[in-house]
């Protein structure tokens, strides 16, 4: 049979993006849908523009900083609207890149949703039906909102990015990294910001000294951590929103904005995943008013239940960070068009957090090594106040942490919270990904005086 294209890509965010590429780079004919600005969720309304609101906070810490170092104190003031234009610019900017790398690539750029007629056919804007030997679903997730009364009122990460104006307090709902790293960006553009928690620890599934101390840190930087309360429904009123408490507190929170920051979703429920007999994988998120989650279930290869059709990046629900669907589609495209069949690991997956103070991670956490490894698991730990702050004044403190094992002392986790976290976890990954051990670490000679020289220091 003949068809229009040897590759069909349903989605135009990380990995669709770079499974397009690589397959046009080995003479594959491609097309890619998106009925959206072509980028997806990291660089539309996510890591990018979040990361240049987390710059923008940070400077409101640095006017005081700056007094310990001899600097006349000065009284900054901050305009919400040239920030929020600034950052939006920025994204078009990087999704007309995104496009004309397309057209370099000679990628045929379908602006518009795509739904499955059979297992080879999409129908696209206008009714249009398009064949494709090979399909690759890469349509990322979503946030979800539980369903509760009043929650209509309350705002996701999409909407963050889009604000008219600053809120005075901003409430949010979420102990994840979205939910922390926004309560970190508000707090420092001036905003009262609260907090509220599931459980008494934010950062779930992080080594316990991050989260432990992100959490102290946020505290006492003045940002109100609400722990082991549910928000139970939420009313507006003619001063802003009422959010009713439930739990370890129990009150009425009064506040002009609400984030819901409590989980995302793969985004499959337009897709017509069931015309082309797509199976699905089931997952709960935890709490009240949630429901069941669907996700495409996929081999080590990224392959479906359909041997022609594949999914890589967040609607797989696997590894949900942006490098690592760059790396899924990629290795699609190495192994369907290039001759080059591979996998690729999930395994040992550097991340960070950038809350305030930044933390990031490479490896098993502490509670991991010990429920695998029990006794064997050893720990290296630091911490201390960082060399900028000894004239600051200001309480911070940096953590450095390695998780070791066995004679050899393995090195299965390395941990940092503090200042350029993730630049610093980013080499050590290397080093993780290696399967080096303590006396490698030992042998290395630091970078003095510096925060990273800590790693090569501990004894």
């Amino acid at each position: 049979m003949t068809y229009d294209y040897d590759l069909f890509v349903i989605g135009a965010g990380s990995g669709g993006l770079a499974a397009s590429k690589r397959a046009a780079s080995y003479g594959a004919k491609v097309a890619i849908a998106e009925g959206d600005l072509v980028g997806g969720t990291c660089v539309i309304r996510g890591c990018v523009p979040k990361k240049l609101m987390v710059y923008a906070s940070k400077f409101s810490h640095l006017y005081s900083d700056a007094e310990g170092y001899g600097w006349l104190p000065v009284q900054p003031k901050h305009k919400w609207k040239p920030l929020i234009e600034t950052v939006n610019q920025e994204v078009l900017r990087l999704s007309r890149l995104h496009i004309s790398f397309l057209e370099k690539a000679g990628v045929d750029l379908i602006p518009s949703y795509a739904r499955f007629v059979d297992d080879h056919t999409l129908e696209v804007e206008g009714g249009r039906k398009v064949t494709a030997n090979k399909i690759l679903i890469a349509v990322g997730g979503r946030p979800t909102k539980p369903d509760l009364p009043g929650f209509e009122h309350g705002i996701t990460s999409n909407e963050m990015f889009h604000l008219k104006k600053r809120p005075k307090h901003i409430a949010i709902i979420g102990a994840g990294y979205i939910g922390t790293e926004f309560a970190g960006i508000m707090h420092g553009l001036g905003c009262q910001v609260t907090q509220i928690i599931r459980k008494d620890l934010i950062l779930k599934g992080f080594d316990q000294d991050i989260r432990t101390n992100i959490q102290e840190a946020m505290l006492g930087h003045g940002i109100r951590i609400i722990p082991n309360t549910l928000v139970t429904s939420v009313a507006k009123t003619k001063k802003g929103l009422a959010l009713s408490l439930t739990g370890e507190t129990n009150e009425v929170l009064e506040a002009d904005t609400f984030l819901v920051a409590t989980g995302r979703l793969p985004n499959v429920d337009r897709l017509g995943l069931d015309n082309a007999g797509i199976q699905l994988v089931q997952g709960v998120i935890e709490g009240p008013g949630y429901s069941t989650t669907t996700a495409i279930a996929v081999d080590e290869y990224s392959r479906t239940s359909q041997p022609h059709i594949f999914a890589v990046g967040d609607c797989t629900d696997r590894l949900n960070l942006t490098p690592v669907a760059i790396a899924e589609g990629r290795a699609f495209a190495d192994t369907e068009f290039g001759n080059f069949p591979r996998t690729i690991s999930h395994a040992n997956v550097a991340s960070a957090v950038f809350s305030q103070p930044e933390a990031a991670t490479v490896g098993l956490s502490e509670e991991e090594a010990r429920a695998q490894f029990g006794d064997g698991v050893k720990i290296y730990r630091a911490k201390f106040r960082p060399m900028f702050h000894s004239l600051t004044g200001a309480d911070e403190k940096v953590l450095v942490k390695l998780v070791v094992e066995g004679d050899h002392e393995k090195v299965l986790g390395v941990h940092m919270v503090g200042d350029n976290a993730a630049e610093i976890i980013q080499g050590m990954a290397i080093a993780v990904k290696m399967g080096a051990n303590k006396k490698d670490f030992d042998a290395t000679i630091g970078i003095h005086p510096s925060t990273a020289e800590e790693f090569v220091t501990m004894r």
